[in-house]
């Protein structure tokens, strides 16, 4: 999720900065035009490149760069990739072929020279190591280096390699000198990318501290030398440090919030379509949620319009399956549920279950997720059924998930937004059969679903039509399986102070903050 490198210069640089930066990341750097303050609502678990999968892409974008860059197209159409560390690209006719052509002049913070050979290098790392979003990478299956600026893509079948190219996990390329580093090298706060900053201060759980990248190819197109990630969990301590100019973005904050925030000076909402959505995947290795009779019972009782209504002030709308809107493969009638303690009442007494206590994990000061549970609490309080709300910073609670599916959450609520824009990423991240869980965290595992996905898969680049439609027909079985309940697909909203230049959301790529692309007014 992050990356910290040193130049020979970048350990004297941070010894220098070290005792500002600790006044400076809170009131001492309140409006500073060299300063951008960013509240981030959760922690960076993963700072490691290749595999990183949460909230870390939010410095990576910053340390690292991608061949390409997807930019949606919100009014419906089909997005277009432009180019990054690529310059140009190109695909034989049966897909199997990917050519990229790779930018001139460009290096690594640690002044190593960016190559066809670095790119190679850092997707084989990535691959060889198999954790968070390598899956990307399946398709290929070797990579050749006619000359140092043309890396050759050899597939096992057809993808669009410059989507992929443009995720926003796993499609990092770090410097040569980093290849070789194991996890922890990463964690421990080191960076080595062609982006425009470098991690100069790592604090975990507390805060990150990234300086500019000097040699950058891009230029200063921005005019903040540093960035202060401060890790507010506190929705309400991130909109006091907003309104008071201690912090330049935040995201995350009530949306009952919204009309008064953009009604105060010196603030600035930013309100878009998103492609994320909020859903509570259900522990399907637990009783009574072994049994699909539960599982579609608890979709029945929870509240969808009253979340949509009370939760995101209408900003909402219902959840088709998982795939959502402005994302090819979105099911508009997917059969999912709507709210009827009826019914759920009468799948409850056929399968004879009552009286149970059932624990929901969520964020630590998320309101939506908290005002969910609350709501769907009261629904199944009529049903016999008592659900413990129990609020968890994101890395315990991701962690607990991971340990043993026996003694996990029976219901664990969480975001998504894509790994890069496909319906694939949100099927296979969270609803593949996994031998370890990994995102899979209801530990749903179904062979008829995982052929209709890699079937999927494999047409998406040869036969969009076709594979729109296996994505569909596997969306419909989780939802028919009652592997999640799919509460809502959800807005984009962000702040920033008013006099931030430059902001523009791109859904792709989940709360990024392309920090170069700013300036302060």
């Amino acid at each position: 999720m992050e990356r910290r490198k040193f130049l020979k210069t970048g350990v004297l640089a941070a010894m220098a900065t070290t005792a500002c930066f600790a006044q400076a990341s809170l009131a001492s750097a309140q409006g500073s035009p060299d300063i951008l303050t960013i509240a981030s609502p959760a922690g960076f678990p993963d700072l490691d490149p290749a595999t990183s999968f949460s909230n870390d892409g939010a410095v990576l974008a910053n340390a690292y760069e991608t061949l390409t860059r997807y930019v949606p197209d919100m009014s419906g159409g089909s997005g277009t990739v432009e180019p990054v560390l690529a310059e140009s690209w190109s695909s034989s006719d049966d897909g199997l072929t990917w050519t990229f052509r790779l930018r001139g002049g460009v290096s690594f913070s640690d002044g190593a020279e960016f190559n066809a050979a670095s790119v190679k290098a850092s997707i084989e790392r990535t691959q060889a190591i198999g954790g968070g979003a390598a899956f990307i990478w399946s398709p290929v299956e070797a990579i050749e280096t006619p000359d140092d600026m043309t890396v050759v893509m050899k597939l096992a079948w057809p993808q669009p390699m410059d989507v992929t190219a443009s995720a926003g996990f796993a499609a990092w390329i770090m410097s040569p000198n980093a290849v070789d580093k194991d996890n922890a090298w990463f964690n421990a706060g080191n960076s080595a990318g062609t982006g425009p900053y470098v991690i100069s201060r790592y604090e975990p759980g507390q805060r990150l501290i990234m300086e500019r990248n000097k040699g950058y190819w891009g230029g200063d197109a921005g005019g903040f030398e540093n960035i202060v990630f401060e890790i507010i969990e506190d929705s309400v301590l991130a909109q006091s440090m907003l309104e008071s100019g201690q912090a330049d973005w935040a995201t995350n904050l009530p949306f009952e919030n919204i009309a008064g925030l953009e009604a105060r000076p010196g603030v600035t909402a930013h309100v878009n379509p998103s492609f994320q959505n909020l859903f509570g995947l259900l522990n399907v290795r637990r009783p009574p949620l072994d049994d699909v009779r539960v599982r579609r019972a608890l979709a029945l009782a929870f509240p969808y319009d009253d979340v949509i209504a009370a939760g995101t002030e209408g900003l909402g709308s219902r959840s088709m399956g998982i795939i959502p809107p402005g994302i090819w493969g979105h099911d508009t009638d997917a059969p999912v549920p709507s709210t009827d303690l009826a019914a759920a009442k009468a799948l409850l007494d056929e399968a004879a279950v009552s009286d149970v206590a059932l624990t929901m994990t969520y964020g630590t000061g998320d309101a939506l997720q908290q005002l969910a549970g609350e709501l769907w609490r009261a629904n199944l309080s009529a049903l016999g059924i008592d659900l413990v709300l129990q609020p968890m910073a994101w890395e315990a609670q991701w962690e607990l998930a991971k340990a043993n599916p026996e003694t996990a959450q029976d219901i664990f609520v969480m975001y998504w937004w894509p790994t890069y824009v496909t319906p694939y990423d949100f099927l296979f991240s969270l609803f593949n059969s996994e031998d370890e869980p990994f995102f899979n965290l209801g530990y749903y595992s179904n062979p008829e679903f995982d052929a209709v996905l890699d079937e999927a898969n494999v047409l998406s680049n040869s036969d969009r039509a076709a594979s729109e439609e296996r994505f569909r027909q596997a969306n419909r079985v989780v939802v028919e399986d009652a592997a999640a309940v799919f509460m809502l697909d959800m807005p984009n909203v962000h702040f920033t102070r008013s006099d931030i230049e430059g902001y523009v959301d791109n859904p792709a790529y989940g709360h990024v903050v392309f920090a170069n692309e700013l300036r302060r007014n």
